[in-house]
């Protein structure tokens, strides 16, 4: 893997709240909206109906207790009382439908994001995923979206409803008697403050909390990967301890925030009680003087409690929106984030594709530089002046010590990097200006860390959707991966588990292995394939690749060098630069680094390998017992 420079590490935002409001993420977040308008107008013609309700039921009362009580007029009041029941069950059935429609709108919204962004992910180039740890990407596709589903769901529309309702009870309360109106709102400004201190409160705890977690989400997942380790070094108690203090302190964040909603909303009963008490008092000279019934006074009474109701809720409203912007804000700076264009699908890539496989691929580097690092202090350079040529049928080994730029060169190869200076070549073409996906349909690439998907085996070795079953299953017999299979307990249909949890590290570069060849591909890239599995298994793939490998170009990364010896060019590496070249006997003859290291790997004492002759500038000897890559 390339170093990562702390200069072009991501920085730590989960814990970044940001504005409550911002315009442009809001139109942006109505484009995912705009599909699902009719559920919008339905939510909305919901919360219209139930805050109608809202008005309505203590006006029904206000004219039974002023006129059908005065009247004894028993029918009138049974046909009220219908009325109201009516009422009930429309509001119910109004409050049914908005949960219903805001949900729908929410989960809608939130499958295309995520899909969205998932996609994104899918097109960004390797370097990003070097610098940006897993953690926070899965994050973002998670529980960012979730915090989205949350606002549409639950904040935004019925923010709106509460807000209707609020200016519905306000204007019908001023219009009956604007004096009891009045009365009630004197505590308004109460109301105000202490939901504005208890924004303020929420959202240092709302920061907390997502800090906190993401520690503990973190520090999780790093020990369950490394729980060997743990367990190999007896840390299990030292482990659980750290764990406890993280866990300790997210609990801490989310008790301080349990404080502030439990003294929020007894302070905004208190002052509904006060609004009450003062819409009483002056009722009662209201009621003396005639300026308003007893039956305005027990409609005002059930809507001071509504009116009271919606300020509350848009307190909470006010978090999710907040809530919501942060995250808002991250996932479109992750879908702004440039992506490989190149990675666009080829309408013609399976004709480009035979195209070039019928010429024979043949790879050139011409010049190349390449540093991963690129910040203020300069490039780190990883590859210095590079060039050779592979033509077709033909086979490179790459040699060198560990970070000499073996990797790189494959990686710059396919693309998952280009290069800062000079040019990579396929077939006379650079590859900057080939369509990636034809590019990586030439190419199988085994890799030394095998990565296996969870599912079954047939699934794992046929990722190429066109590749028949007959030619995976003739590949894996091939190179004796078919015997692996067959001692699993469901063989072809059998369920591996996590990075091909269930078989060995051979076993799983056996199937790799057989995935690589399955597509009878045009160029293959070896890193060290064989490293994982036993001498038996070694000679049968090597049996194997020595027949795929004719009329077929091959470049091989190799630790072993006696897995290479047949190759017919060498390079040897060293600190980025070509310092030796060419066939295994002309490089012995050279009797330089590569006979030493040849020598060294063979179990040569270092005293008895031939006087340095290598050329000015090539790398130290290497002491005894030291191995290549």
């Amino acid at each position: 893997m390339p170093p990562v420079a702390a200069s072009r590490s991501a920085p730590p935002d989960d814990d970044v709240l940001g504005a409550v409001y911002d315009a442009r993420l809001v139109r942006r977040l109505a484009s995912y909206v705009r599909p699902y308008r009719s559920l919008v107008v339905a939510a909305l013609g919901c919360i219209a109906v139930v805050a109608a309700m809202q008005v309505a039921t203590p006006l029904l009362t206000r004219w039974v207790i002023d006129v059908a009580w005065p009247a004894r007029d028993t029918g009138l009041v049974q046909r009220a009382a219908a009325v109201f029941a009516g009422l009930l069950v429309m509001q119910f059935a109004a409050a049914y439908g908005e949960t219903w429609f805001t949900s729908l709108l929410g989960q809608r919204v939130m499958r295309d994001l995520r899909g969205a962004v998932f996609t994104h992910l899918q097109r960004l180039p390797i370097s990003f995923f070097d610098r940006t740890p897993v953690g926070r990407l899965v994050t973002r596709v998670t529980s960012d979206v979730e915090a989205l589903n949350e606002l549409f769901a639950s904040g935004v529309v019925s923010g709106l409803g509460d807000l209707f309702s609020l200016l519905a009870i306000g204007v019908v309360m001023l219009l009956v008697e604007w004096r009891l109106a009045l009365a009630a709102f004197v505590v308004i400004p109460f109301v105000l403050l202490a939901s504005r201190v208890f924004q303020h409160r929420v959202r240092r705890a709302y920061r907390d909390i997502r800090t906190r977690l993401a520690q503990l989400n973190a520090y999780v997942g790093e020990r369950l990967a490394g729980m060997r380790l743990v367990q190999l070094f007896g840390r299990e108690r030292q482990e659980r301890e750290r764990f406890a203090e993280r866990n300790d302190a997210h609990l801490v964040a989310h008790l301080r925030s349990i404080t502030v909603y439990a003294l929020y909303f007894p302070v905004i009963e208190l002052l509904t009680t006060l609004a009450l008490a003062s819409l009483l008092v002056t009722a009662r000279g209201e009621v003396a003087m005639g300026a308003a019934t007893v039956g305005t006074v027990a409609a005002f009474l059930q809507l001071v409690r509504r009116f009271f109701q919606p300020l509350q809720d848009l307190s909470e409203k006010y978090n999710i929106l907040q809530g919501a912007m942060a995250a808002s804000e991250r996932l479109f700076a992750l879908l702004d984030t440039p992506a490989s264009a190149a990675l666009t699908a080829t309408p013609d890539r399976a004709e480009q594709v035979a195209a070039l496989a019928r010429q024979g691929i043949t790879v050139e580097f011409d010049h190349v530089w390449f540093a991963y690092d690129t910040g203020s202090d300069g490039e780190q350079w990883v590859l210095r002046d590079v060039s050779f040529r592979v033509s077709p049928g033909q086979s490179l080994a790459l040699v060198g010590h560990t970070g000499a730029g073996k990797s790189t060169i494959v990686n710059l190869l396919l693309r998952f990097y280009d290069p800062q200076r000079g040019r990579v070549l396929v077939n006379g073409r650079d590859v900057r200006e080939l369509p990636l996906d034809v590019l990586r349909s030439l190419v199988a690439y085994v890799q030394q860390d095998i990565f296996l998907f969870a599912g079954d085996v047939t699934a794992n070795l046929r990722l190429f959707d066109s590749v028949p079953l007959s030619s995976v299953q003739e590949a894996a017999a091939r190179v004796g991966a078919d015997r692996v299979i067959a001692r699993l307990a469901g063989g072809w249909s059998h369920e591996l588990g996590e990075r091909g949890a269930g078989v060995s590290v051979g076993e799983r570069q056996l199937l790799a292995f057989a995935r690589a060849i399955a597509a009878e591909p045009s160029l293959l890239l070896l890193d060290e394939a064989t490293s994982a599995v036993d001498s038996h298994a070694e000679a049968e793939i090597q049996q194997a690749v020595a027949a795929l490998m004719e009329g077929r170009t091959t470049i091989a990364i190799a630790h072993r060098l006696s897995t290479i010896t047949s190759a017919d060019e060498i390079l040897v590496l060293h600190h980025g630069q070509v310092v030796e070249r060419g066939s295994h006997s002309e490089l012995l003859a050279a009797r330089g680094t590569y006979e030493r290291l040849f020598r060294l790997q063979g179990g040569e004492s270092a005293r008895t390998a031939p006087t340095d002759k290598s050329p000015q500038g090539a790398p130290p000897r290497l002491p005894t017992g030291a191995t290549v890559g």
